[in-house]
């Protein structure tokens, strides 16, 4: 538990960007009870966005019209990059309003600053935008997500001092990944002095599988604890951080995270180590670092299922489950998908990718392995 901006928030938030789904429509039933649980264990903070499929409307049925809005904190986002004008972009904050019905945000995030489109938030004045709705008292705590380098970070963080807090994707994987810059992105935030939300704790469930190898390590010290468990904790541990953001799918996952998060402890010195000796490991891995968001999907010429062939391909270069991975990528080309050779290197997806992942060449990688 930590105060921020006048308000306990317990360290672990339910992002809500993976949702359970029967077929394409999400499972509202379950969607509740994993908020009720969520609720009854003291924790308070969700997160959402204007771009996660059903997930606003889901916020509404399984959270707003359930519980008295003073009850929970609630955070979601404006994305510049889907908006051809500046009107379409304000008309979000207004579409989220309503799809959640929650009469105003606790935190509003612009959302996945990068290189290629911050310019676009500038041009469209949409800081001046979310600061006045602020003032209307329709927003709370005015911040951003944000997936570049350090460098653009110091200069949003020194263009816009009023920016609260900001959220970044850490991981004890990516802690010294040179494309995610994890550990740098963390240290400008905090020599602003901002307060921190943290996605992708797990690596979009990544790390819920770790490599063979830093599983041992880990079930070697605590045979009973998840690696998912191993890779919160990390993020949580760190200073300034107000919550983390787990995107809970299923109502498992839920209770294995509010099993060691309900009475939080930061890892000790001997913990710290195990982590230092994994992301050794994971330096030595093979897997590729993606976390599924599925950013990289929207716009593919040739419908490529990028995520999940990434996921079949990960179940060989990390595990050497040859057969399983062959499997998994038939699994991703069904139902109409494309092939990885079906790819046209026009690069649209490695633009949106936030890990920076150069999936032209992956494909070509996962052709090779597959076809």
């Amino acid at each position: 538990m930590s105060e921020y901006f006048g308000k306990d928030v317990k360290k672990l938030g339910f992002g809500l960007m993976r949702l359970p789904h029967i077929g394409l429509s999400t499972d509202i039933e379950q969607t509740k009870k994993m908020v009720d649980l969520f609720m009854d264990a003291g924790f308070t903070y969700f997160d959402t966005a204007f771009v996660y499929p059903g997930s606003e409307d889901a916020t509404k049925k399984a959270l707003v019209e359930r519980y008295d809005r003073d009850r929970f904190t609630l955070a979601t986002k404006l994305n510049v990059t889907i908006a051809p004008t500046a009107k379409v972009a304000k008309n979000q904050f207004e579409t989220s309003l309503e799809r959640t019905g929650a009469q105003y945000f606790d935190f509003y995030l612009l959302h996945a600053l990068m290189e290629n489109n911050y310019r676009k938030y500038e041009k469209f004045h949409l800081w001046d935008f979310v600061n006045e709705q602020k003032e209307k008292g329709l927003i709370k705590h005015v911040g951003f997500s944000f997936h570049a380098g350090p460098d653009l970070l110091d200069k949003i963080l020194t263009d816009h001092p009023e920016v609260e807090f900001v959220q970044l994707q850490i991981n004890y994987a990516d802690w010294e990944n040179r494309k995610v810059t994890s550990r740098e992105n963390y240290e400008v935030a905090r020599k602003h002095g901002k307060s921190i939300t943290i996605m992708e704790p797990v690596k979009g469930g990544g790390l819920a599988k770790p490599p063979r190898d830093v599983l041992k390590l880990f079930k070697d010290y605590a045979p009973d604890a998840s690696p998912a468990s191993w890779a919160i904790r990390f993020a949580a541990s760190l200073d300034g951080v107000i919550t983390v953001l787990s995107g809970m799918s299923n109502i498992e996952q839920m209770e294995d995270n509010l099993s060691y998060m309900r009475d939080f402890k930061p890892l000790n010195d001997e913990e710290q180590k195990i982590i230092q000796e994994a992301q050794r490991l994971m330096g030595k891995s093979k897997t590729i670092p993606c976390t599924a968001c599925k950013y990289c999907v929207e716009g593919c010429p040739k419908n490529i299922a990028i995520p999940d062939i990434f996921t079949a391909m990960n179940k060989q270069l990390g595990n050497g489950q040859d057969a399983e991975a062959k499997e998994a990528y038939k699994k991703a080309i069904s139902d109409g998908a494309g092939k990885a050779s079906d790819c046209v290197n026009c690069k649209q997806c490695e633009g949106a990718c936030p890990q920076h992942l150069p999936i032209t060449d992956h494909l070509k990688q996962a052709a090779e392995m597959f076809e």
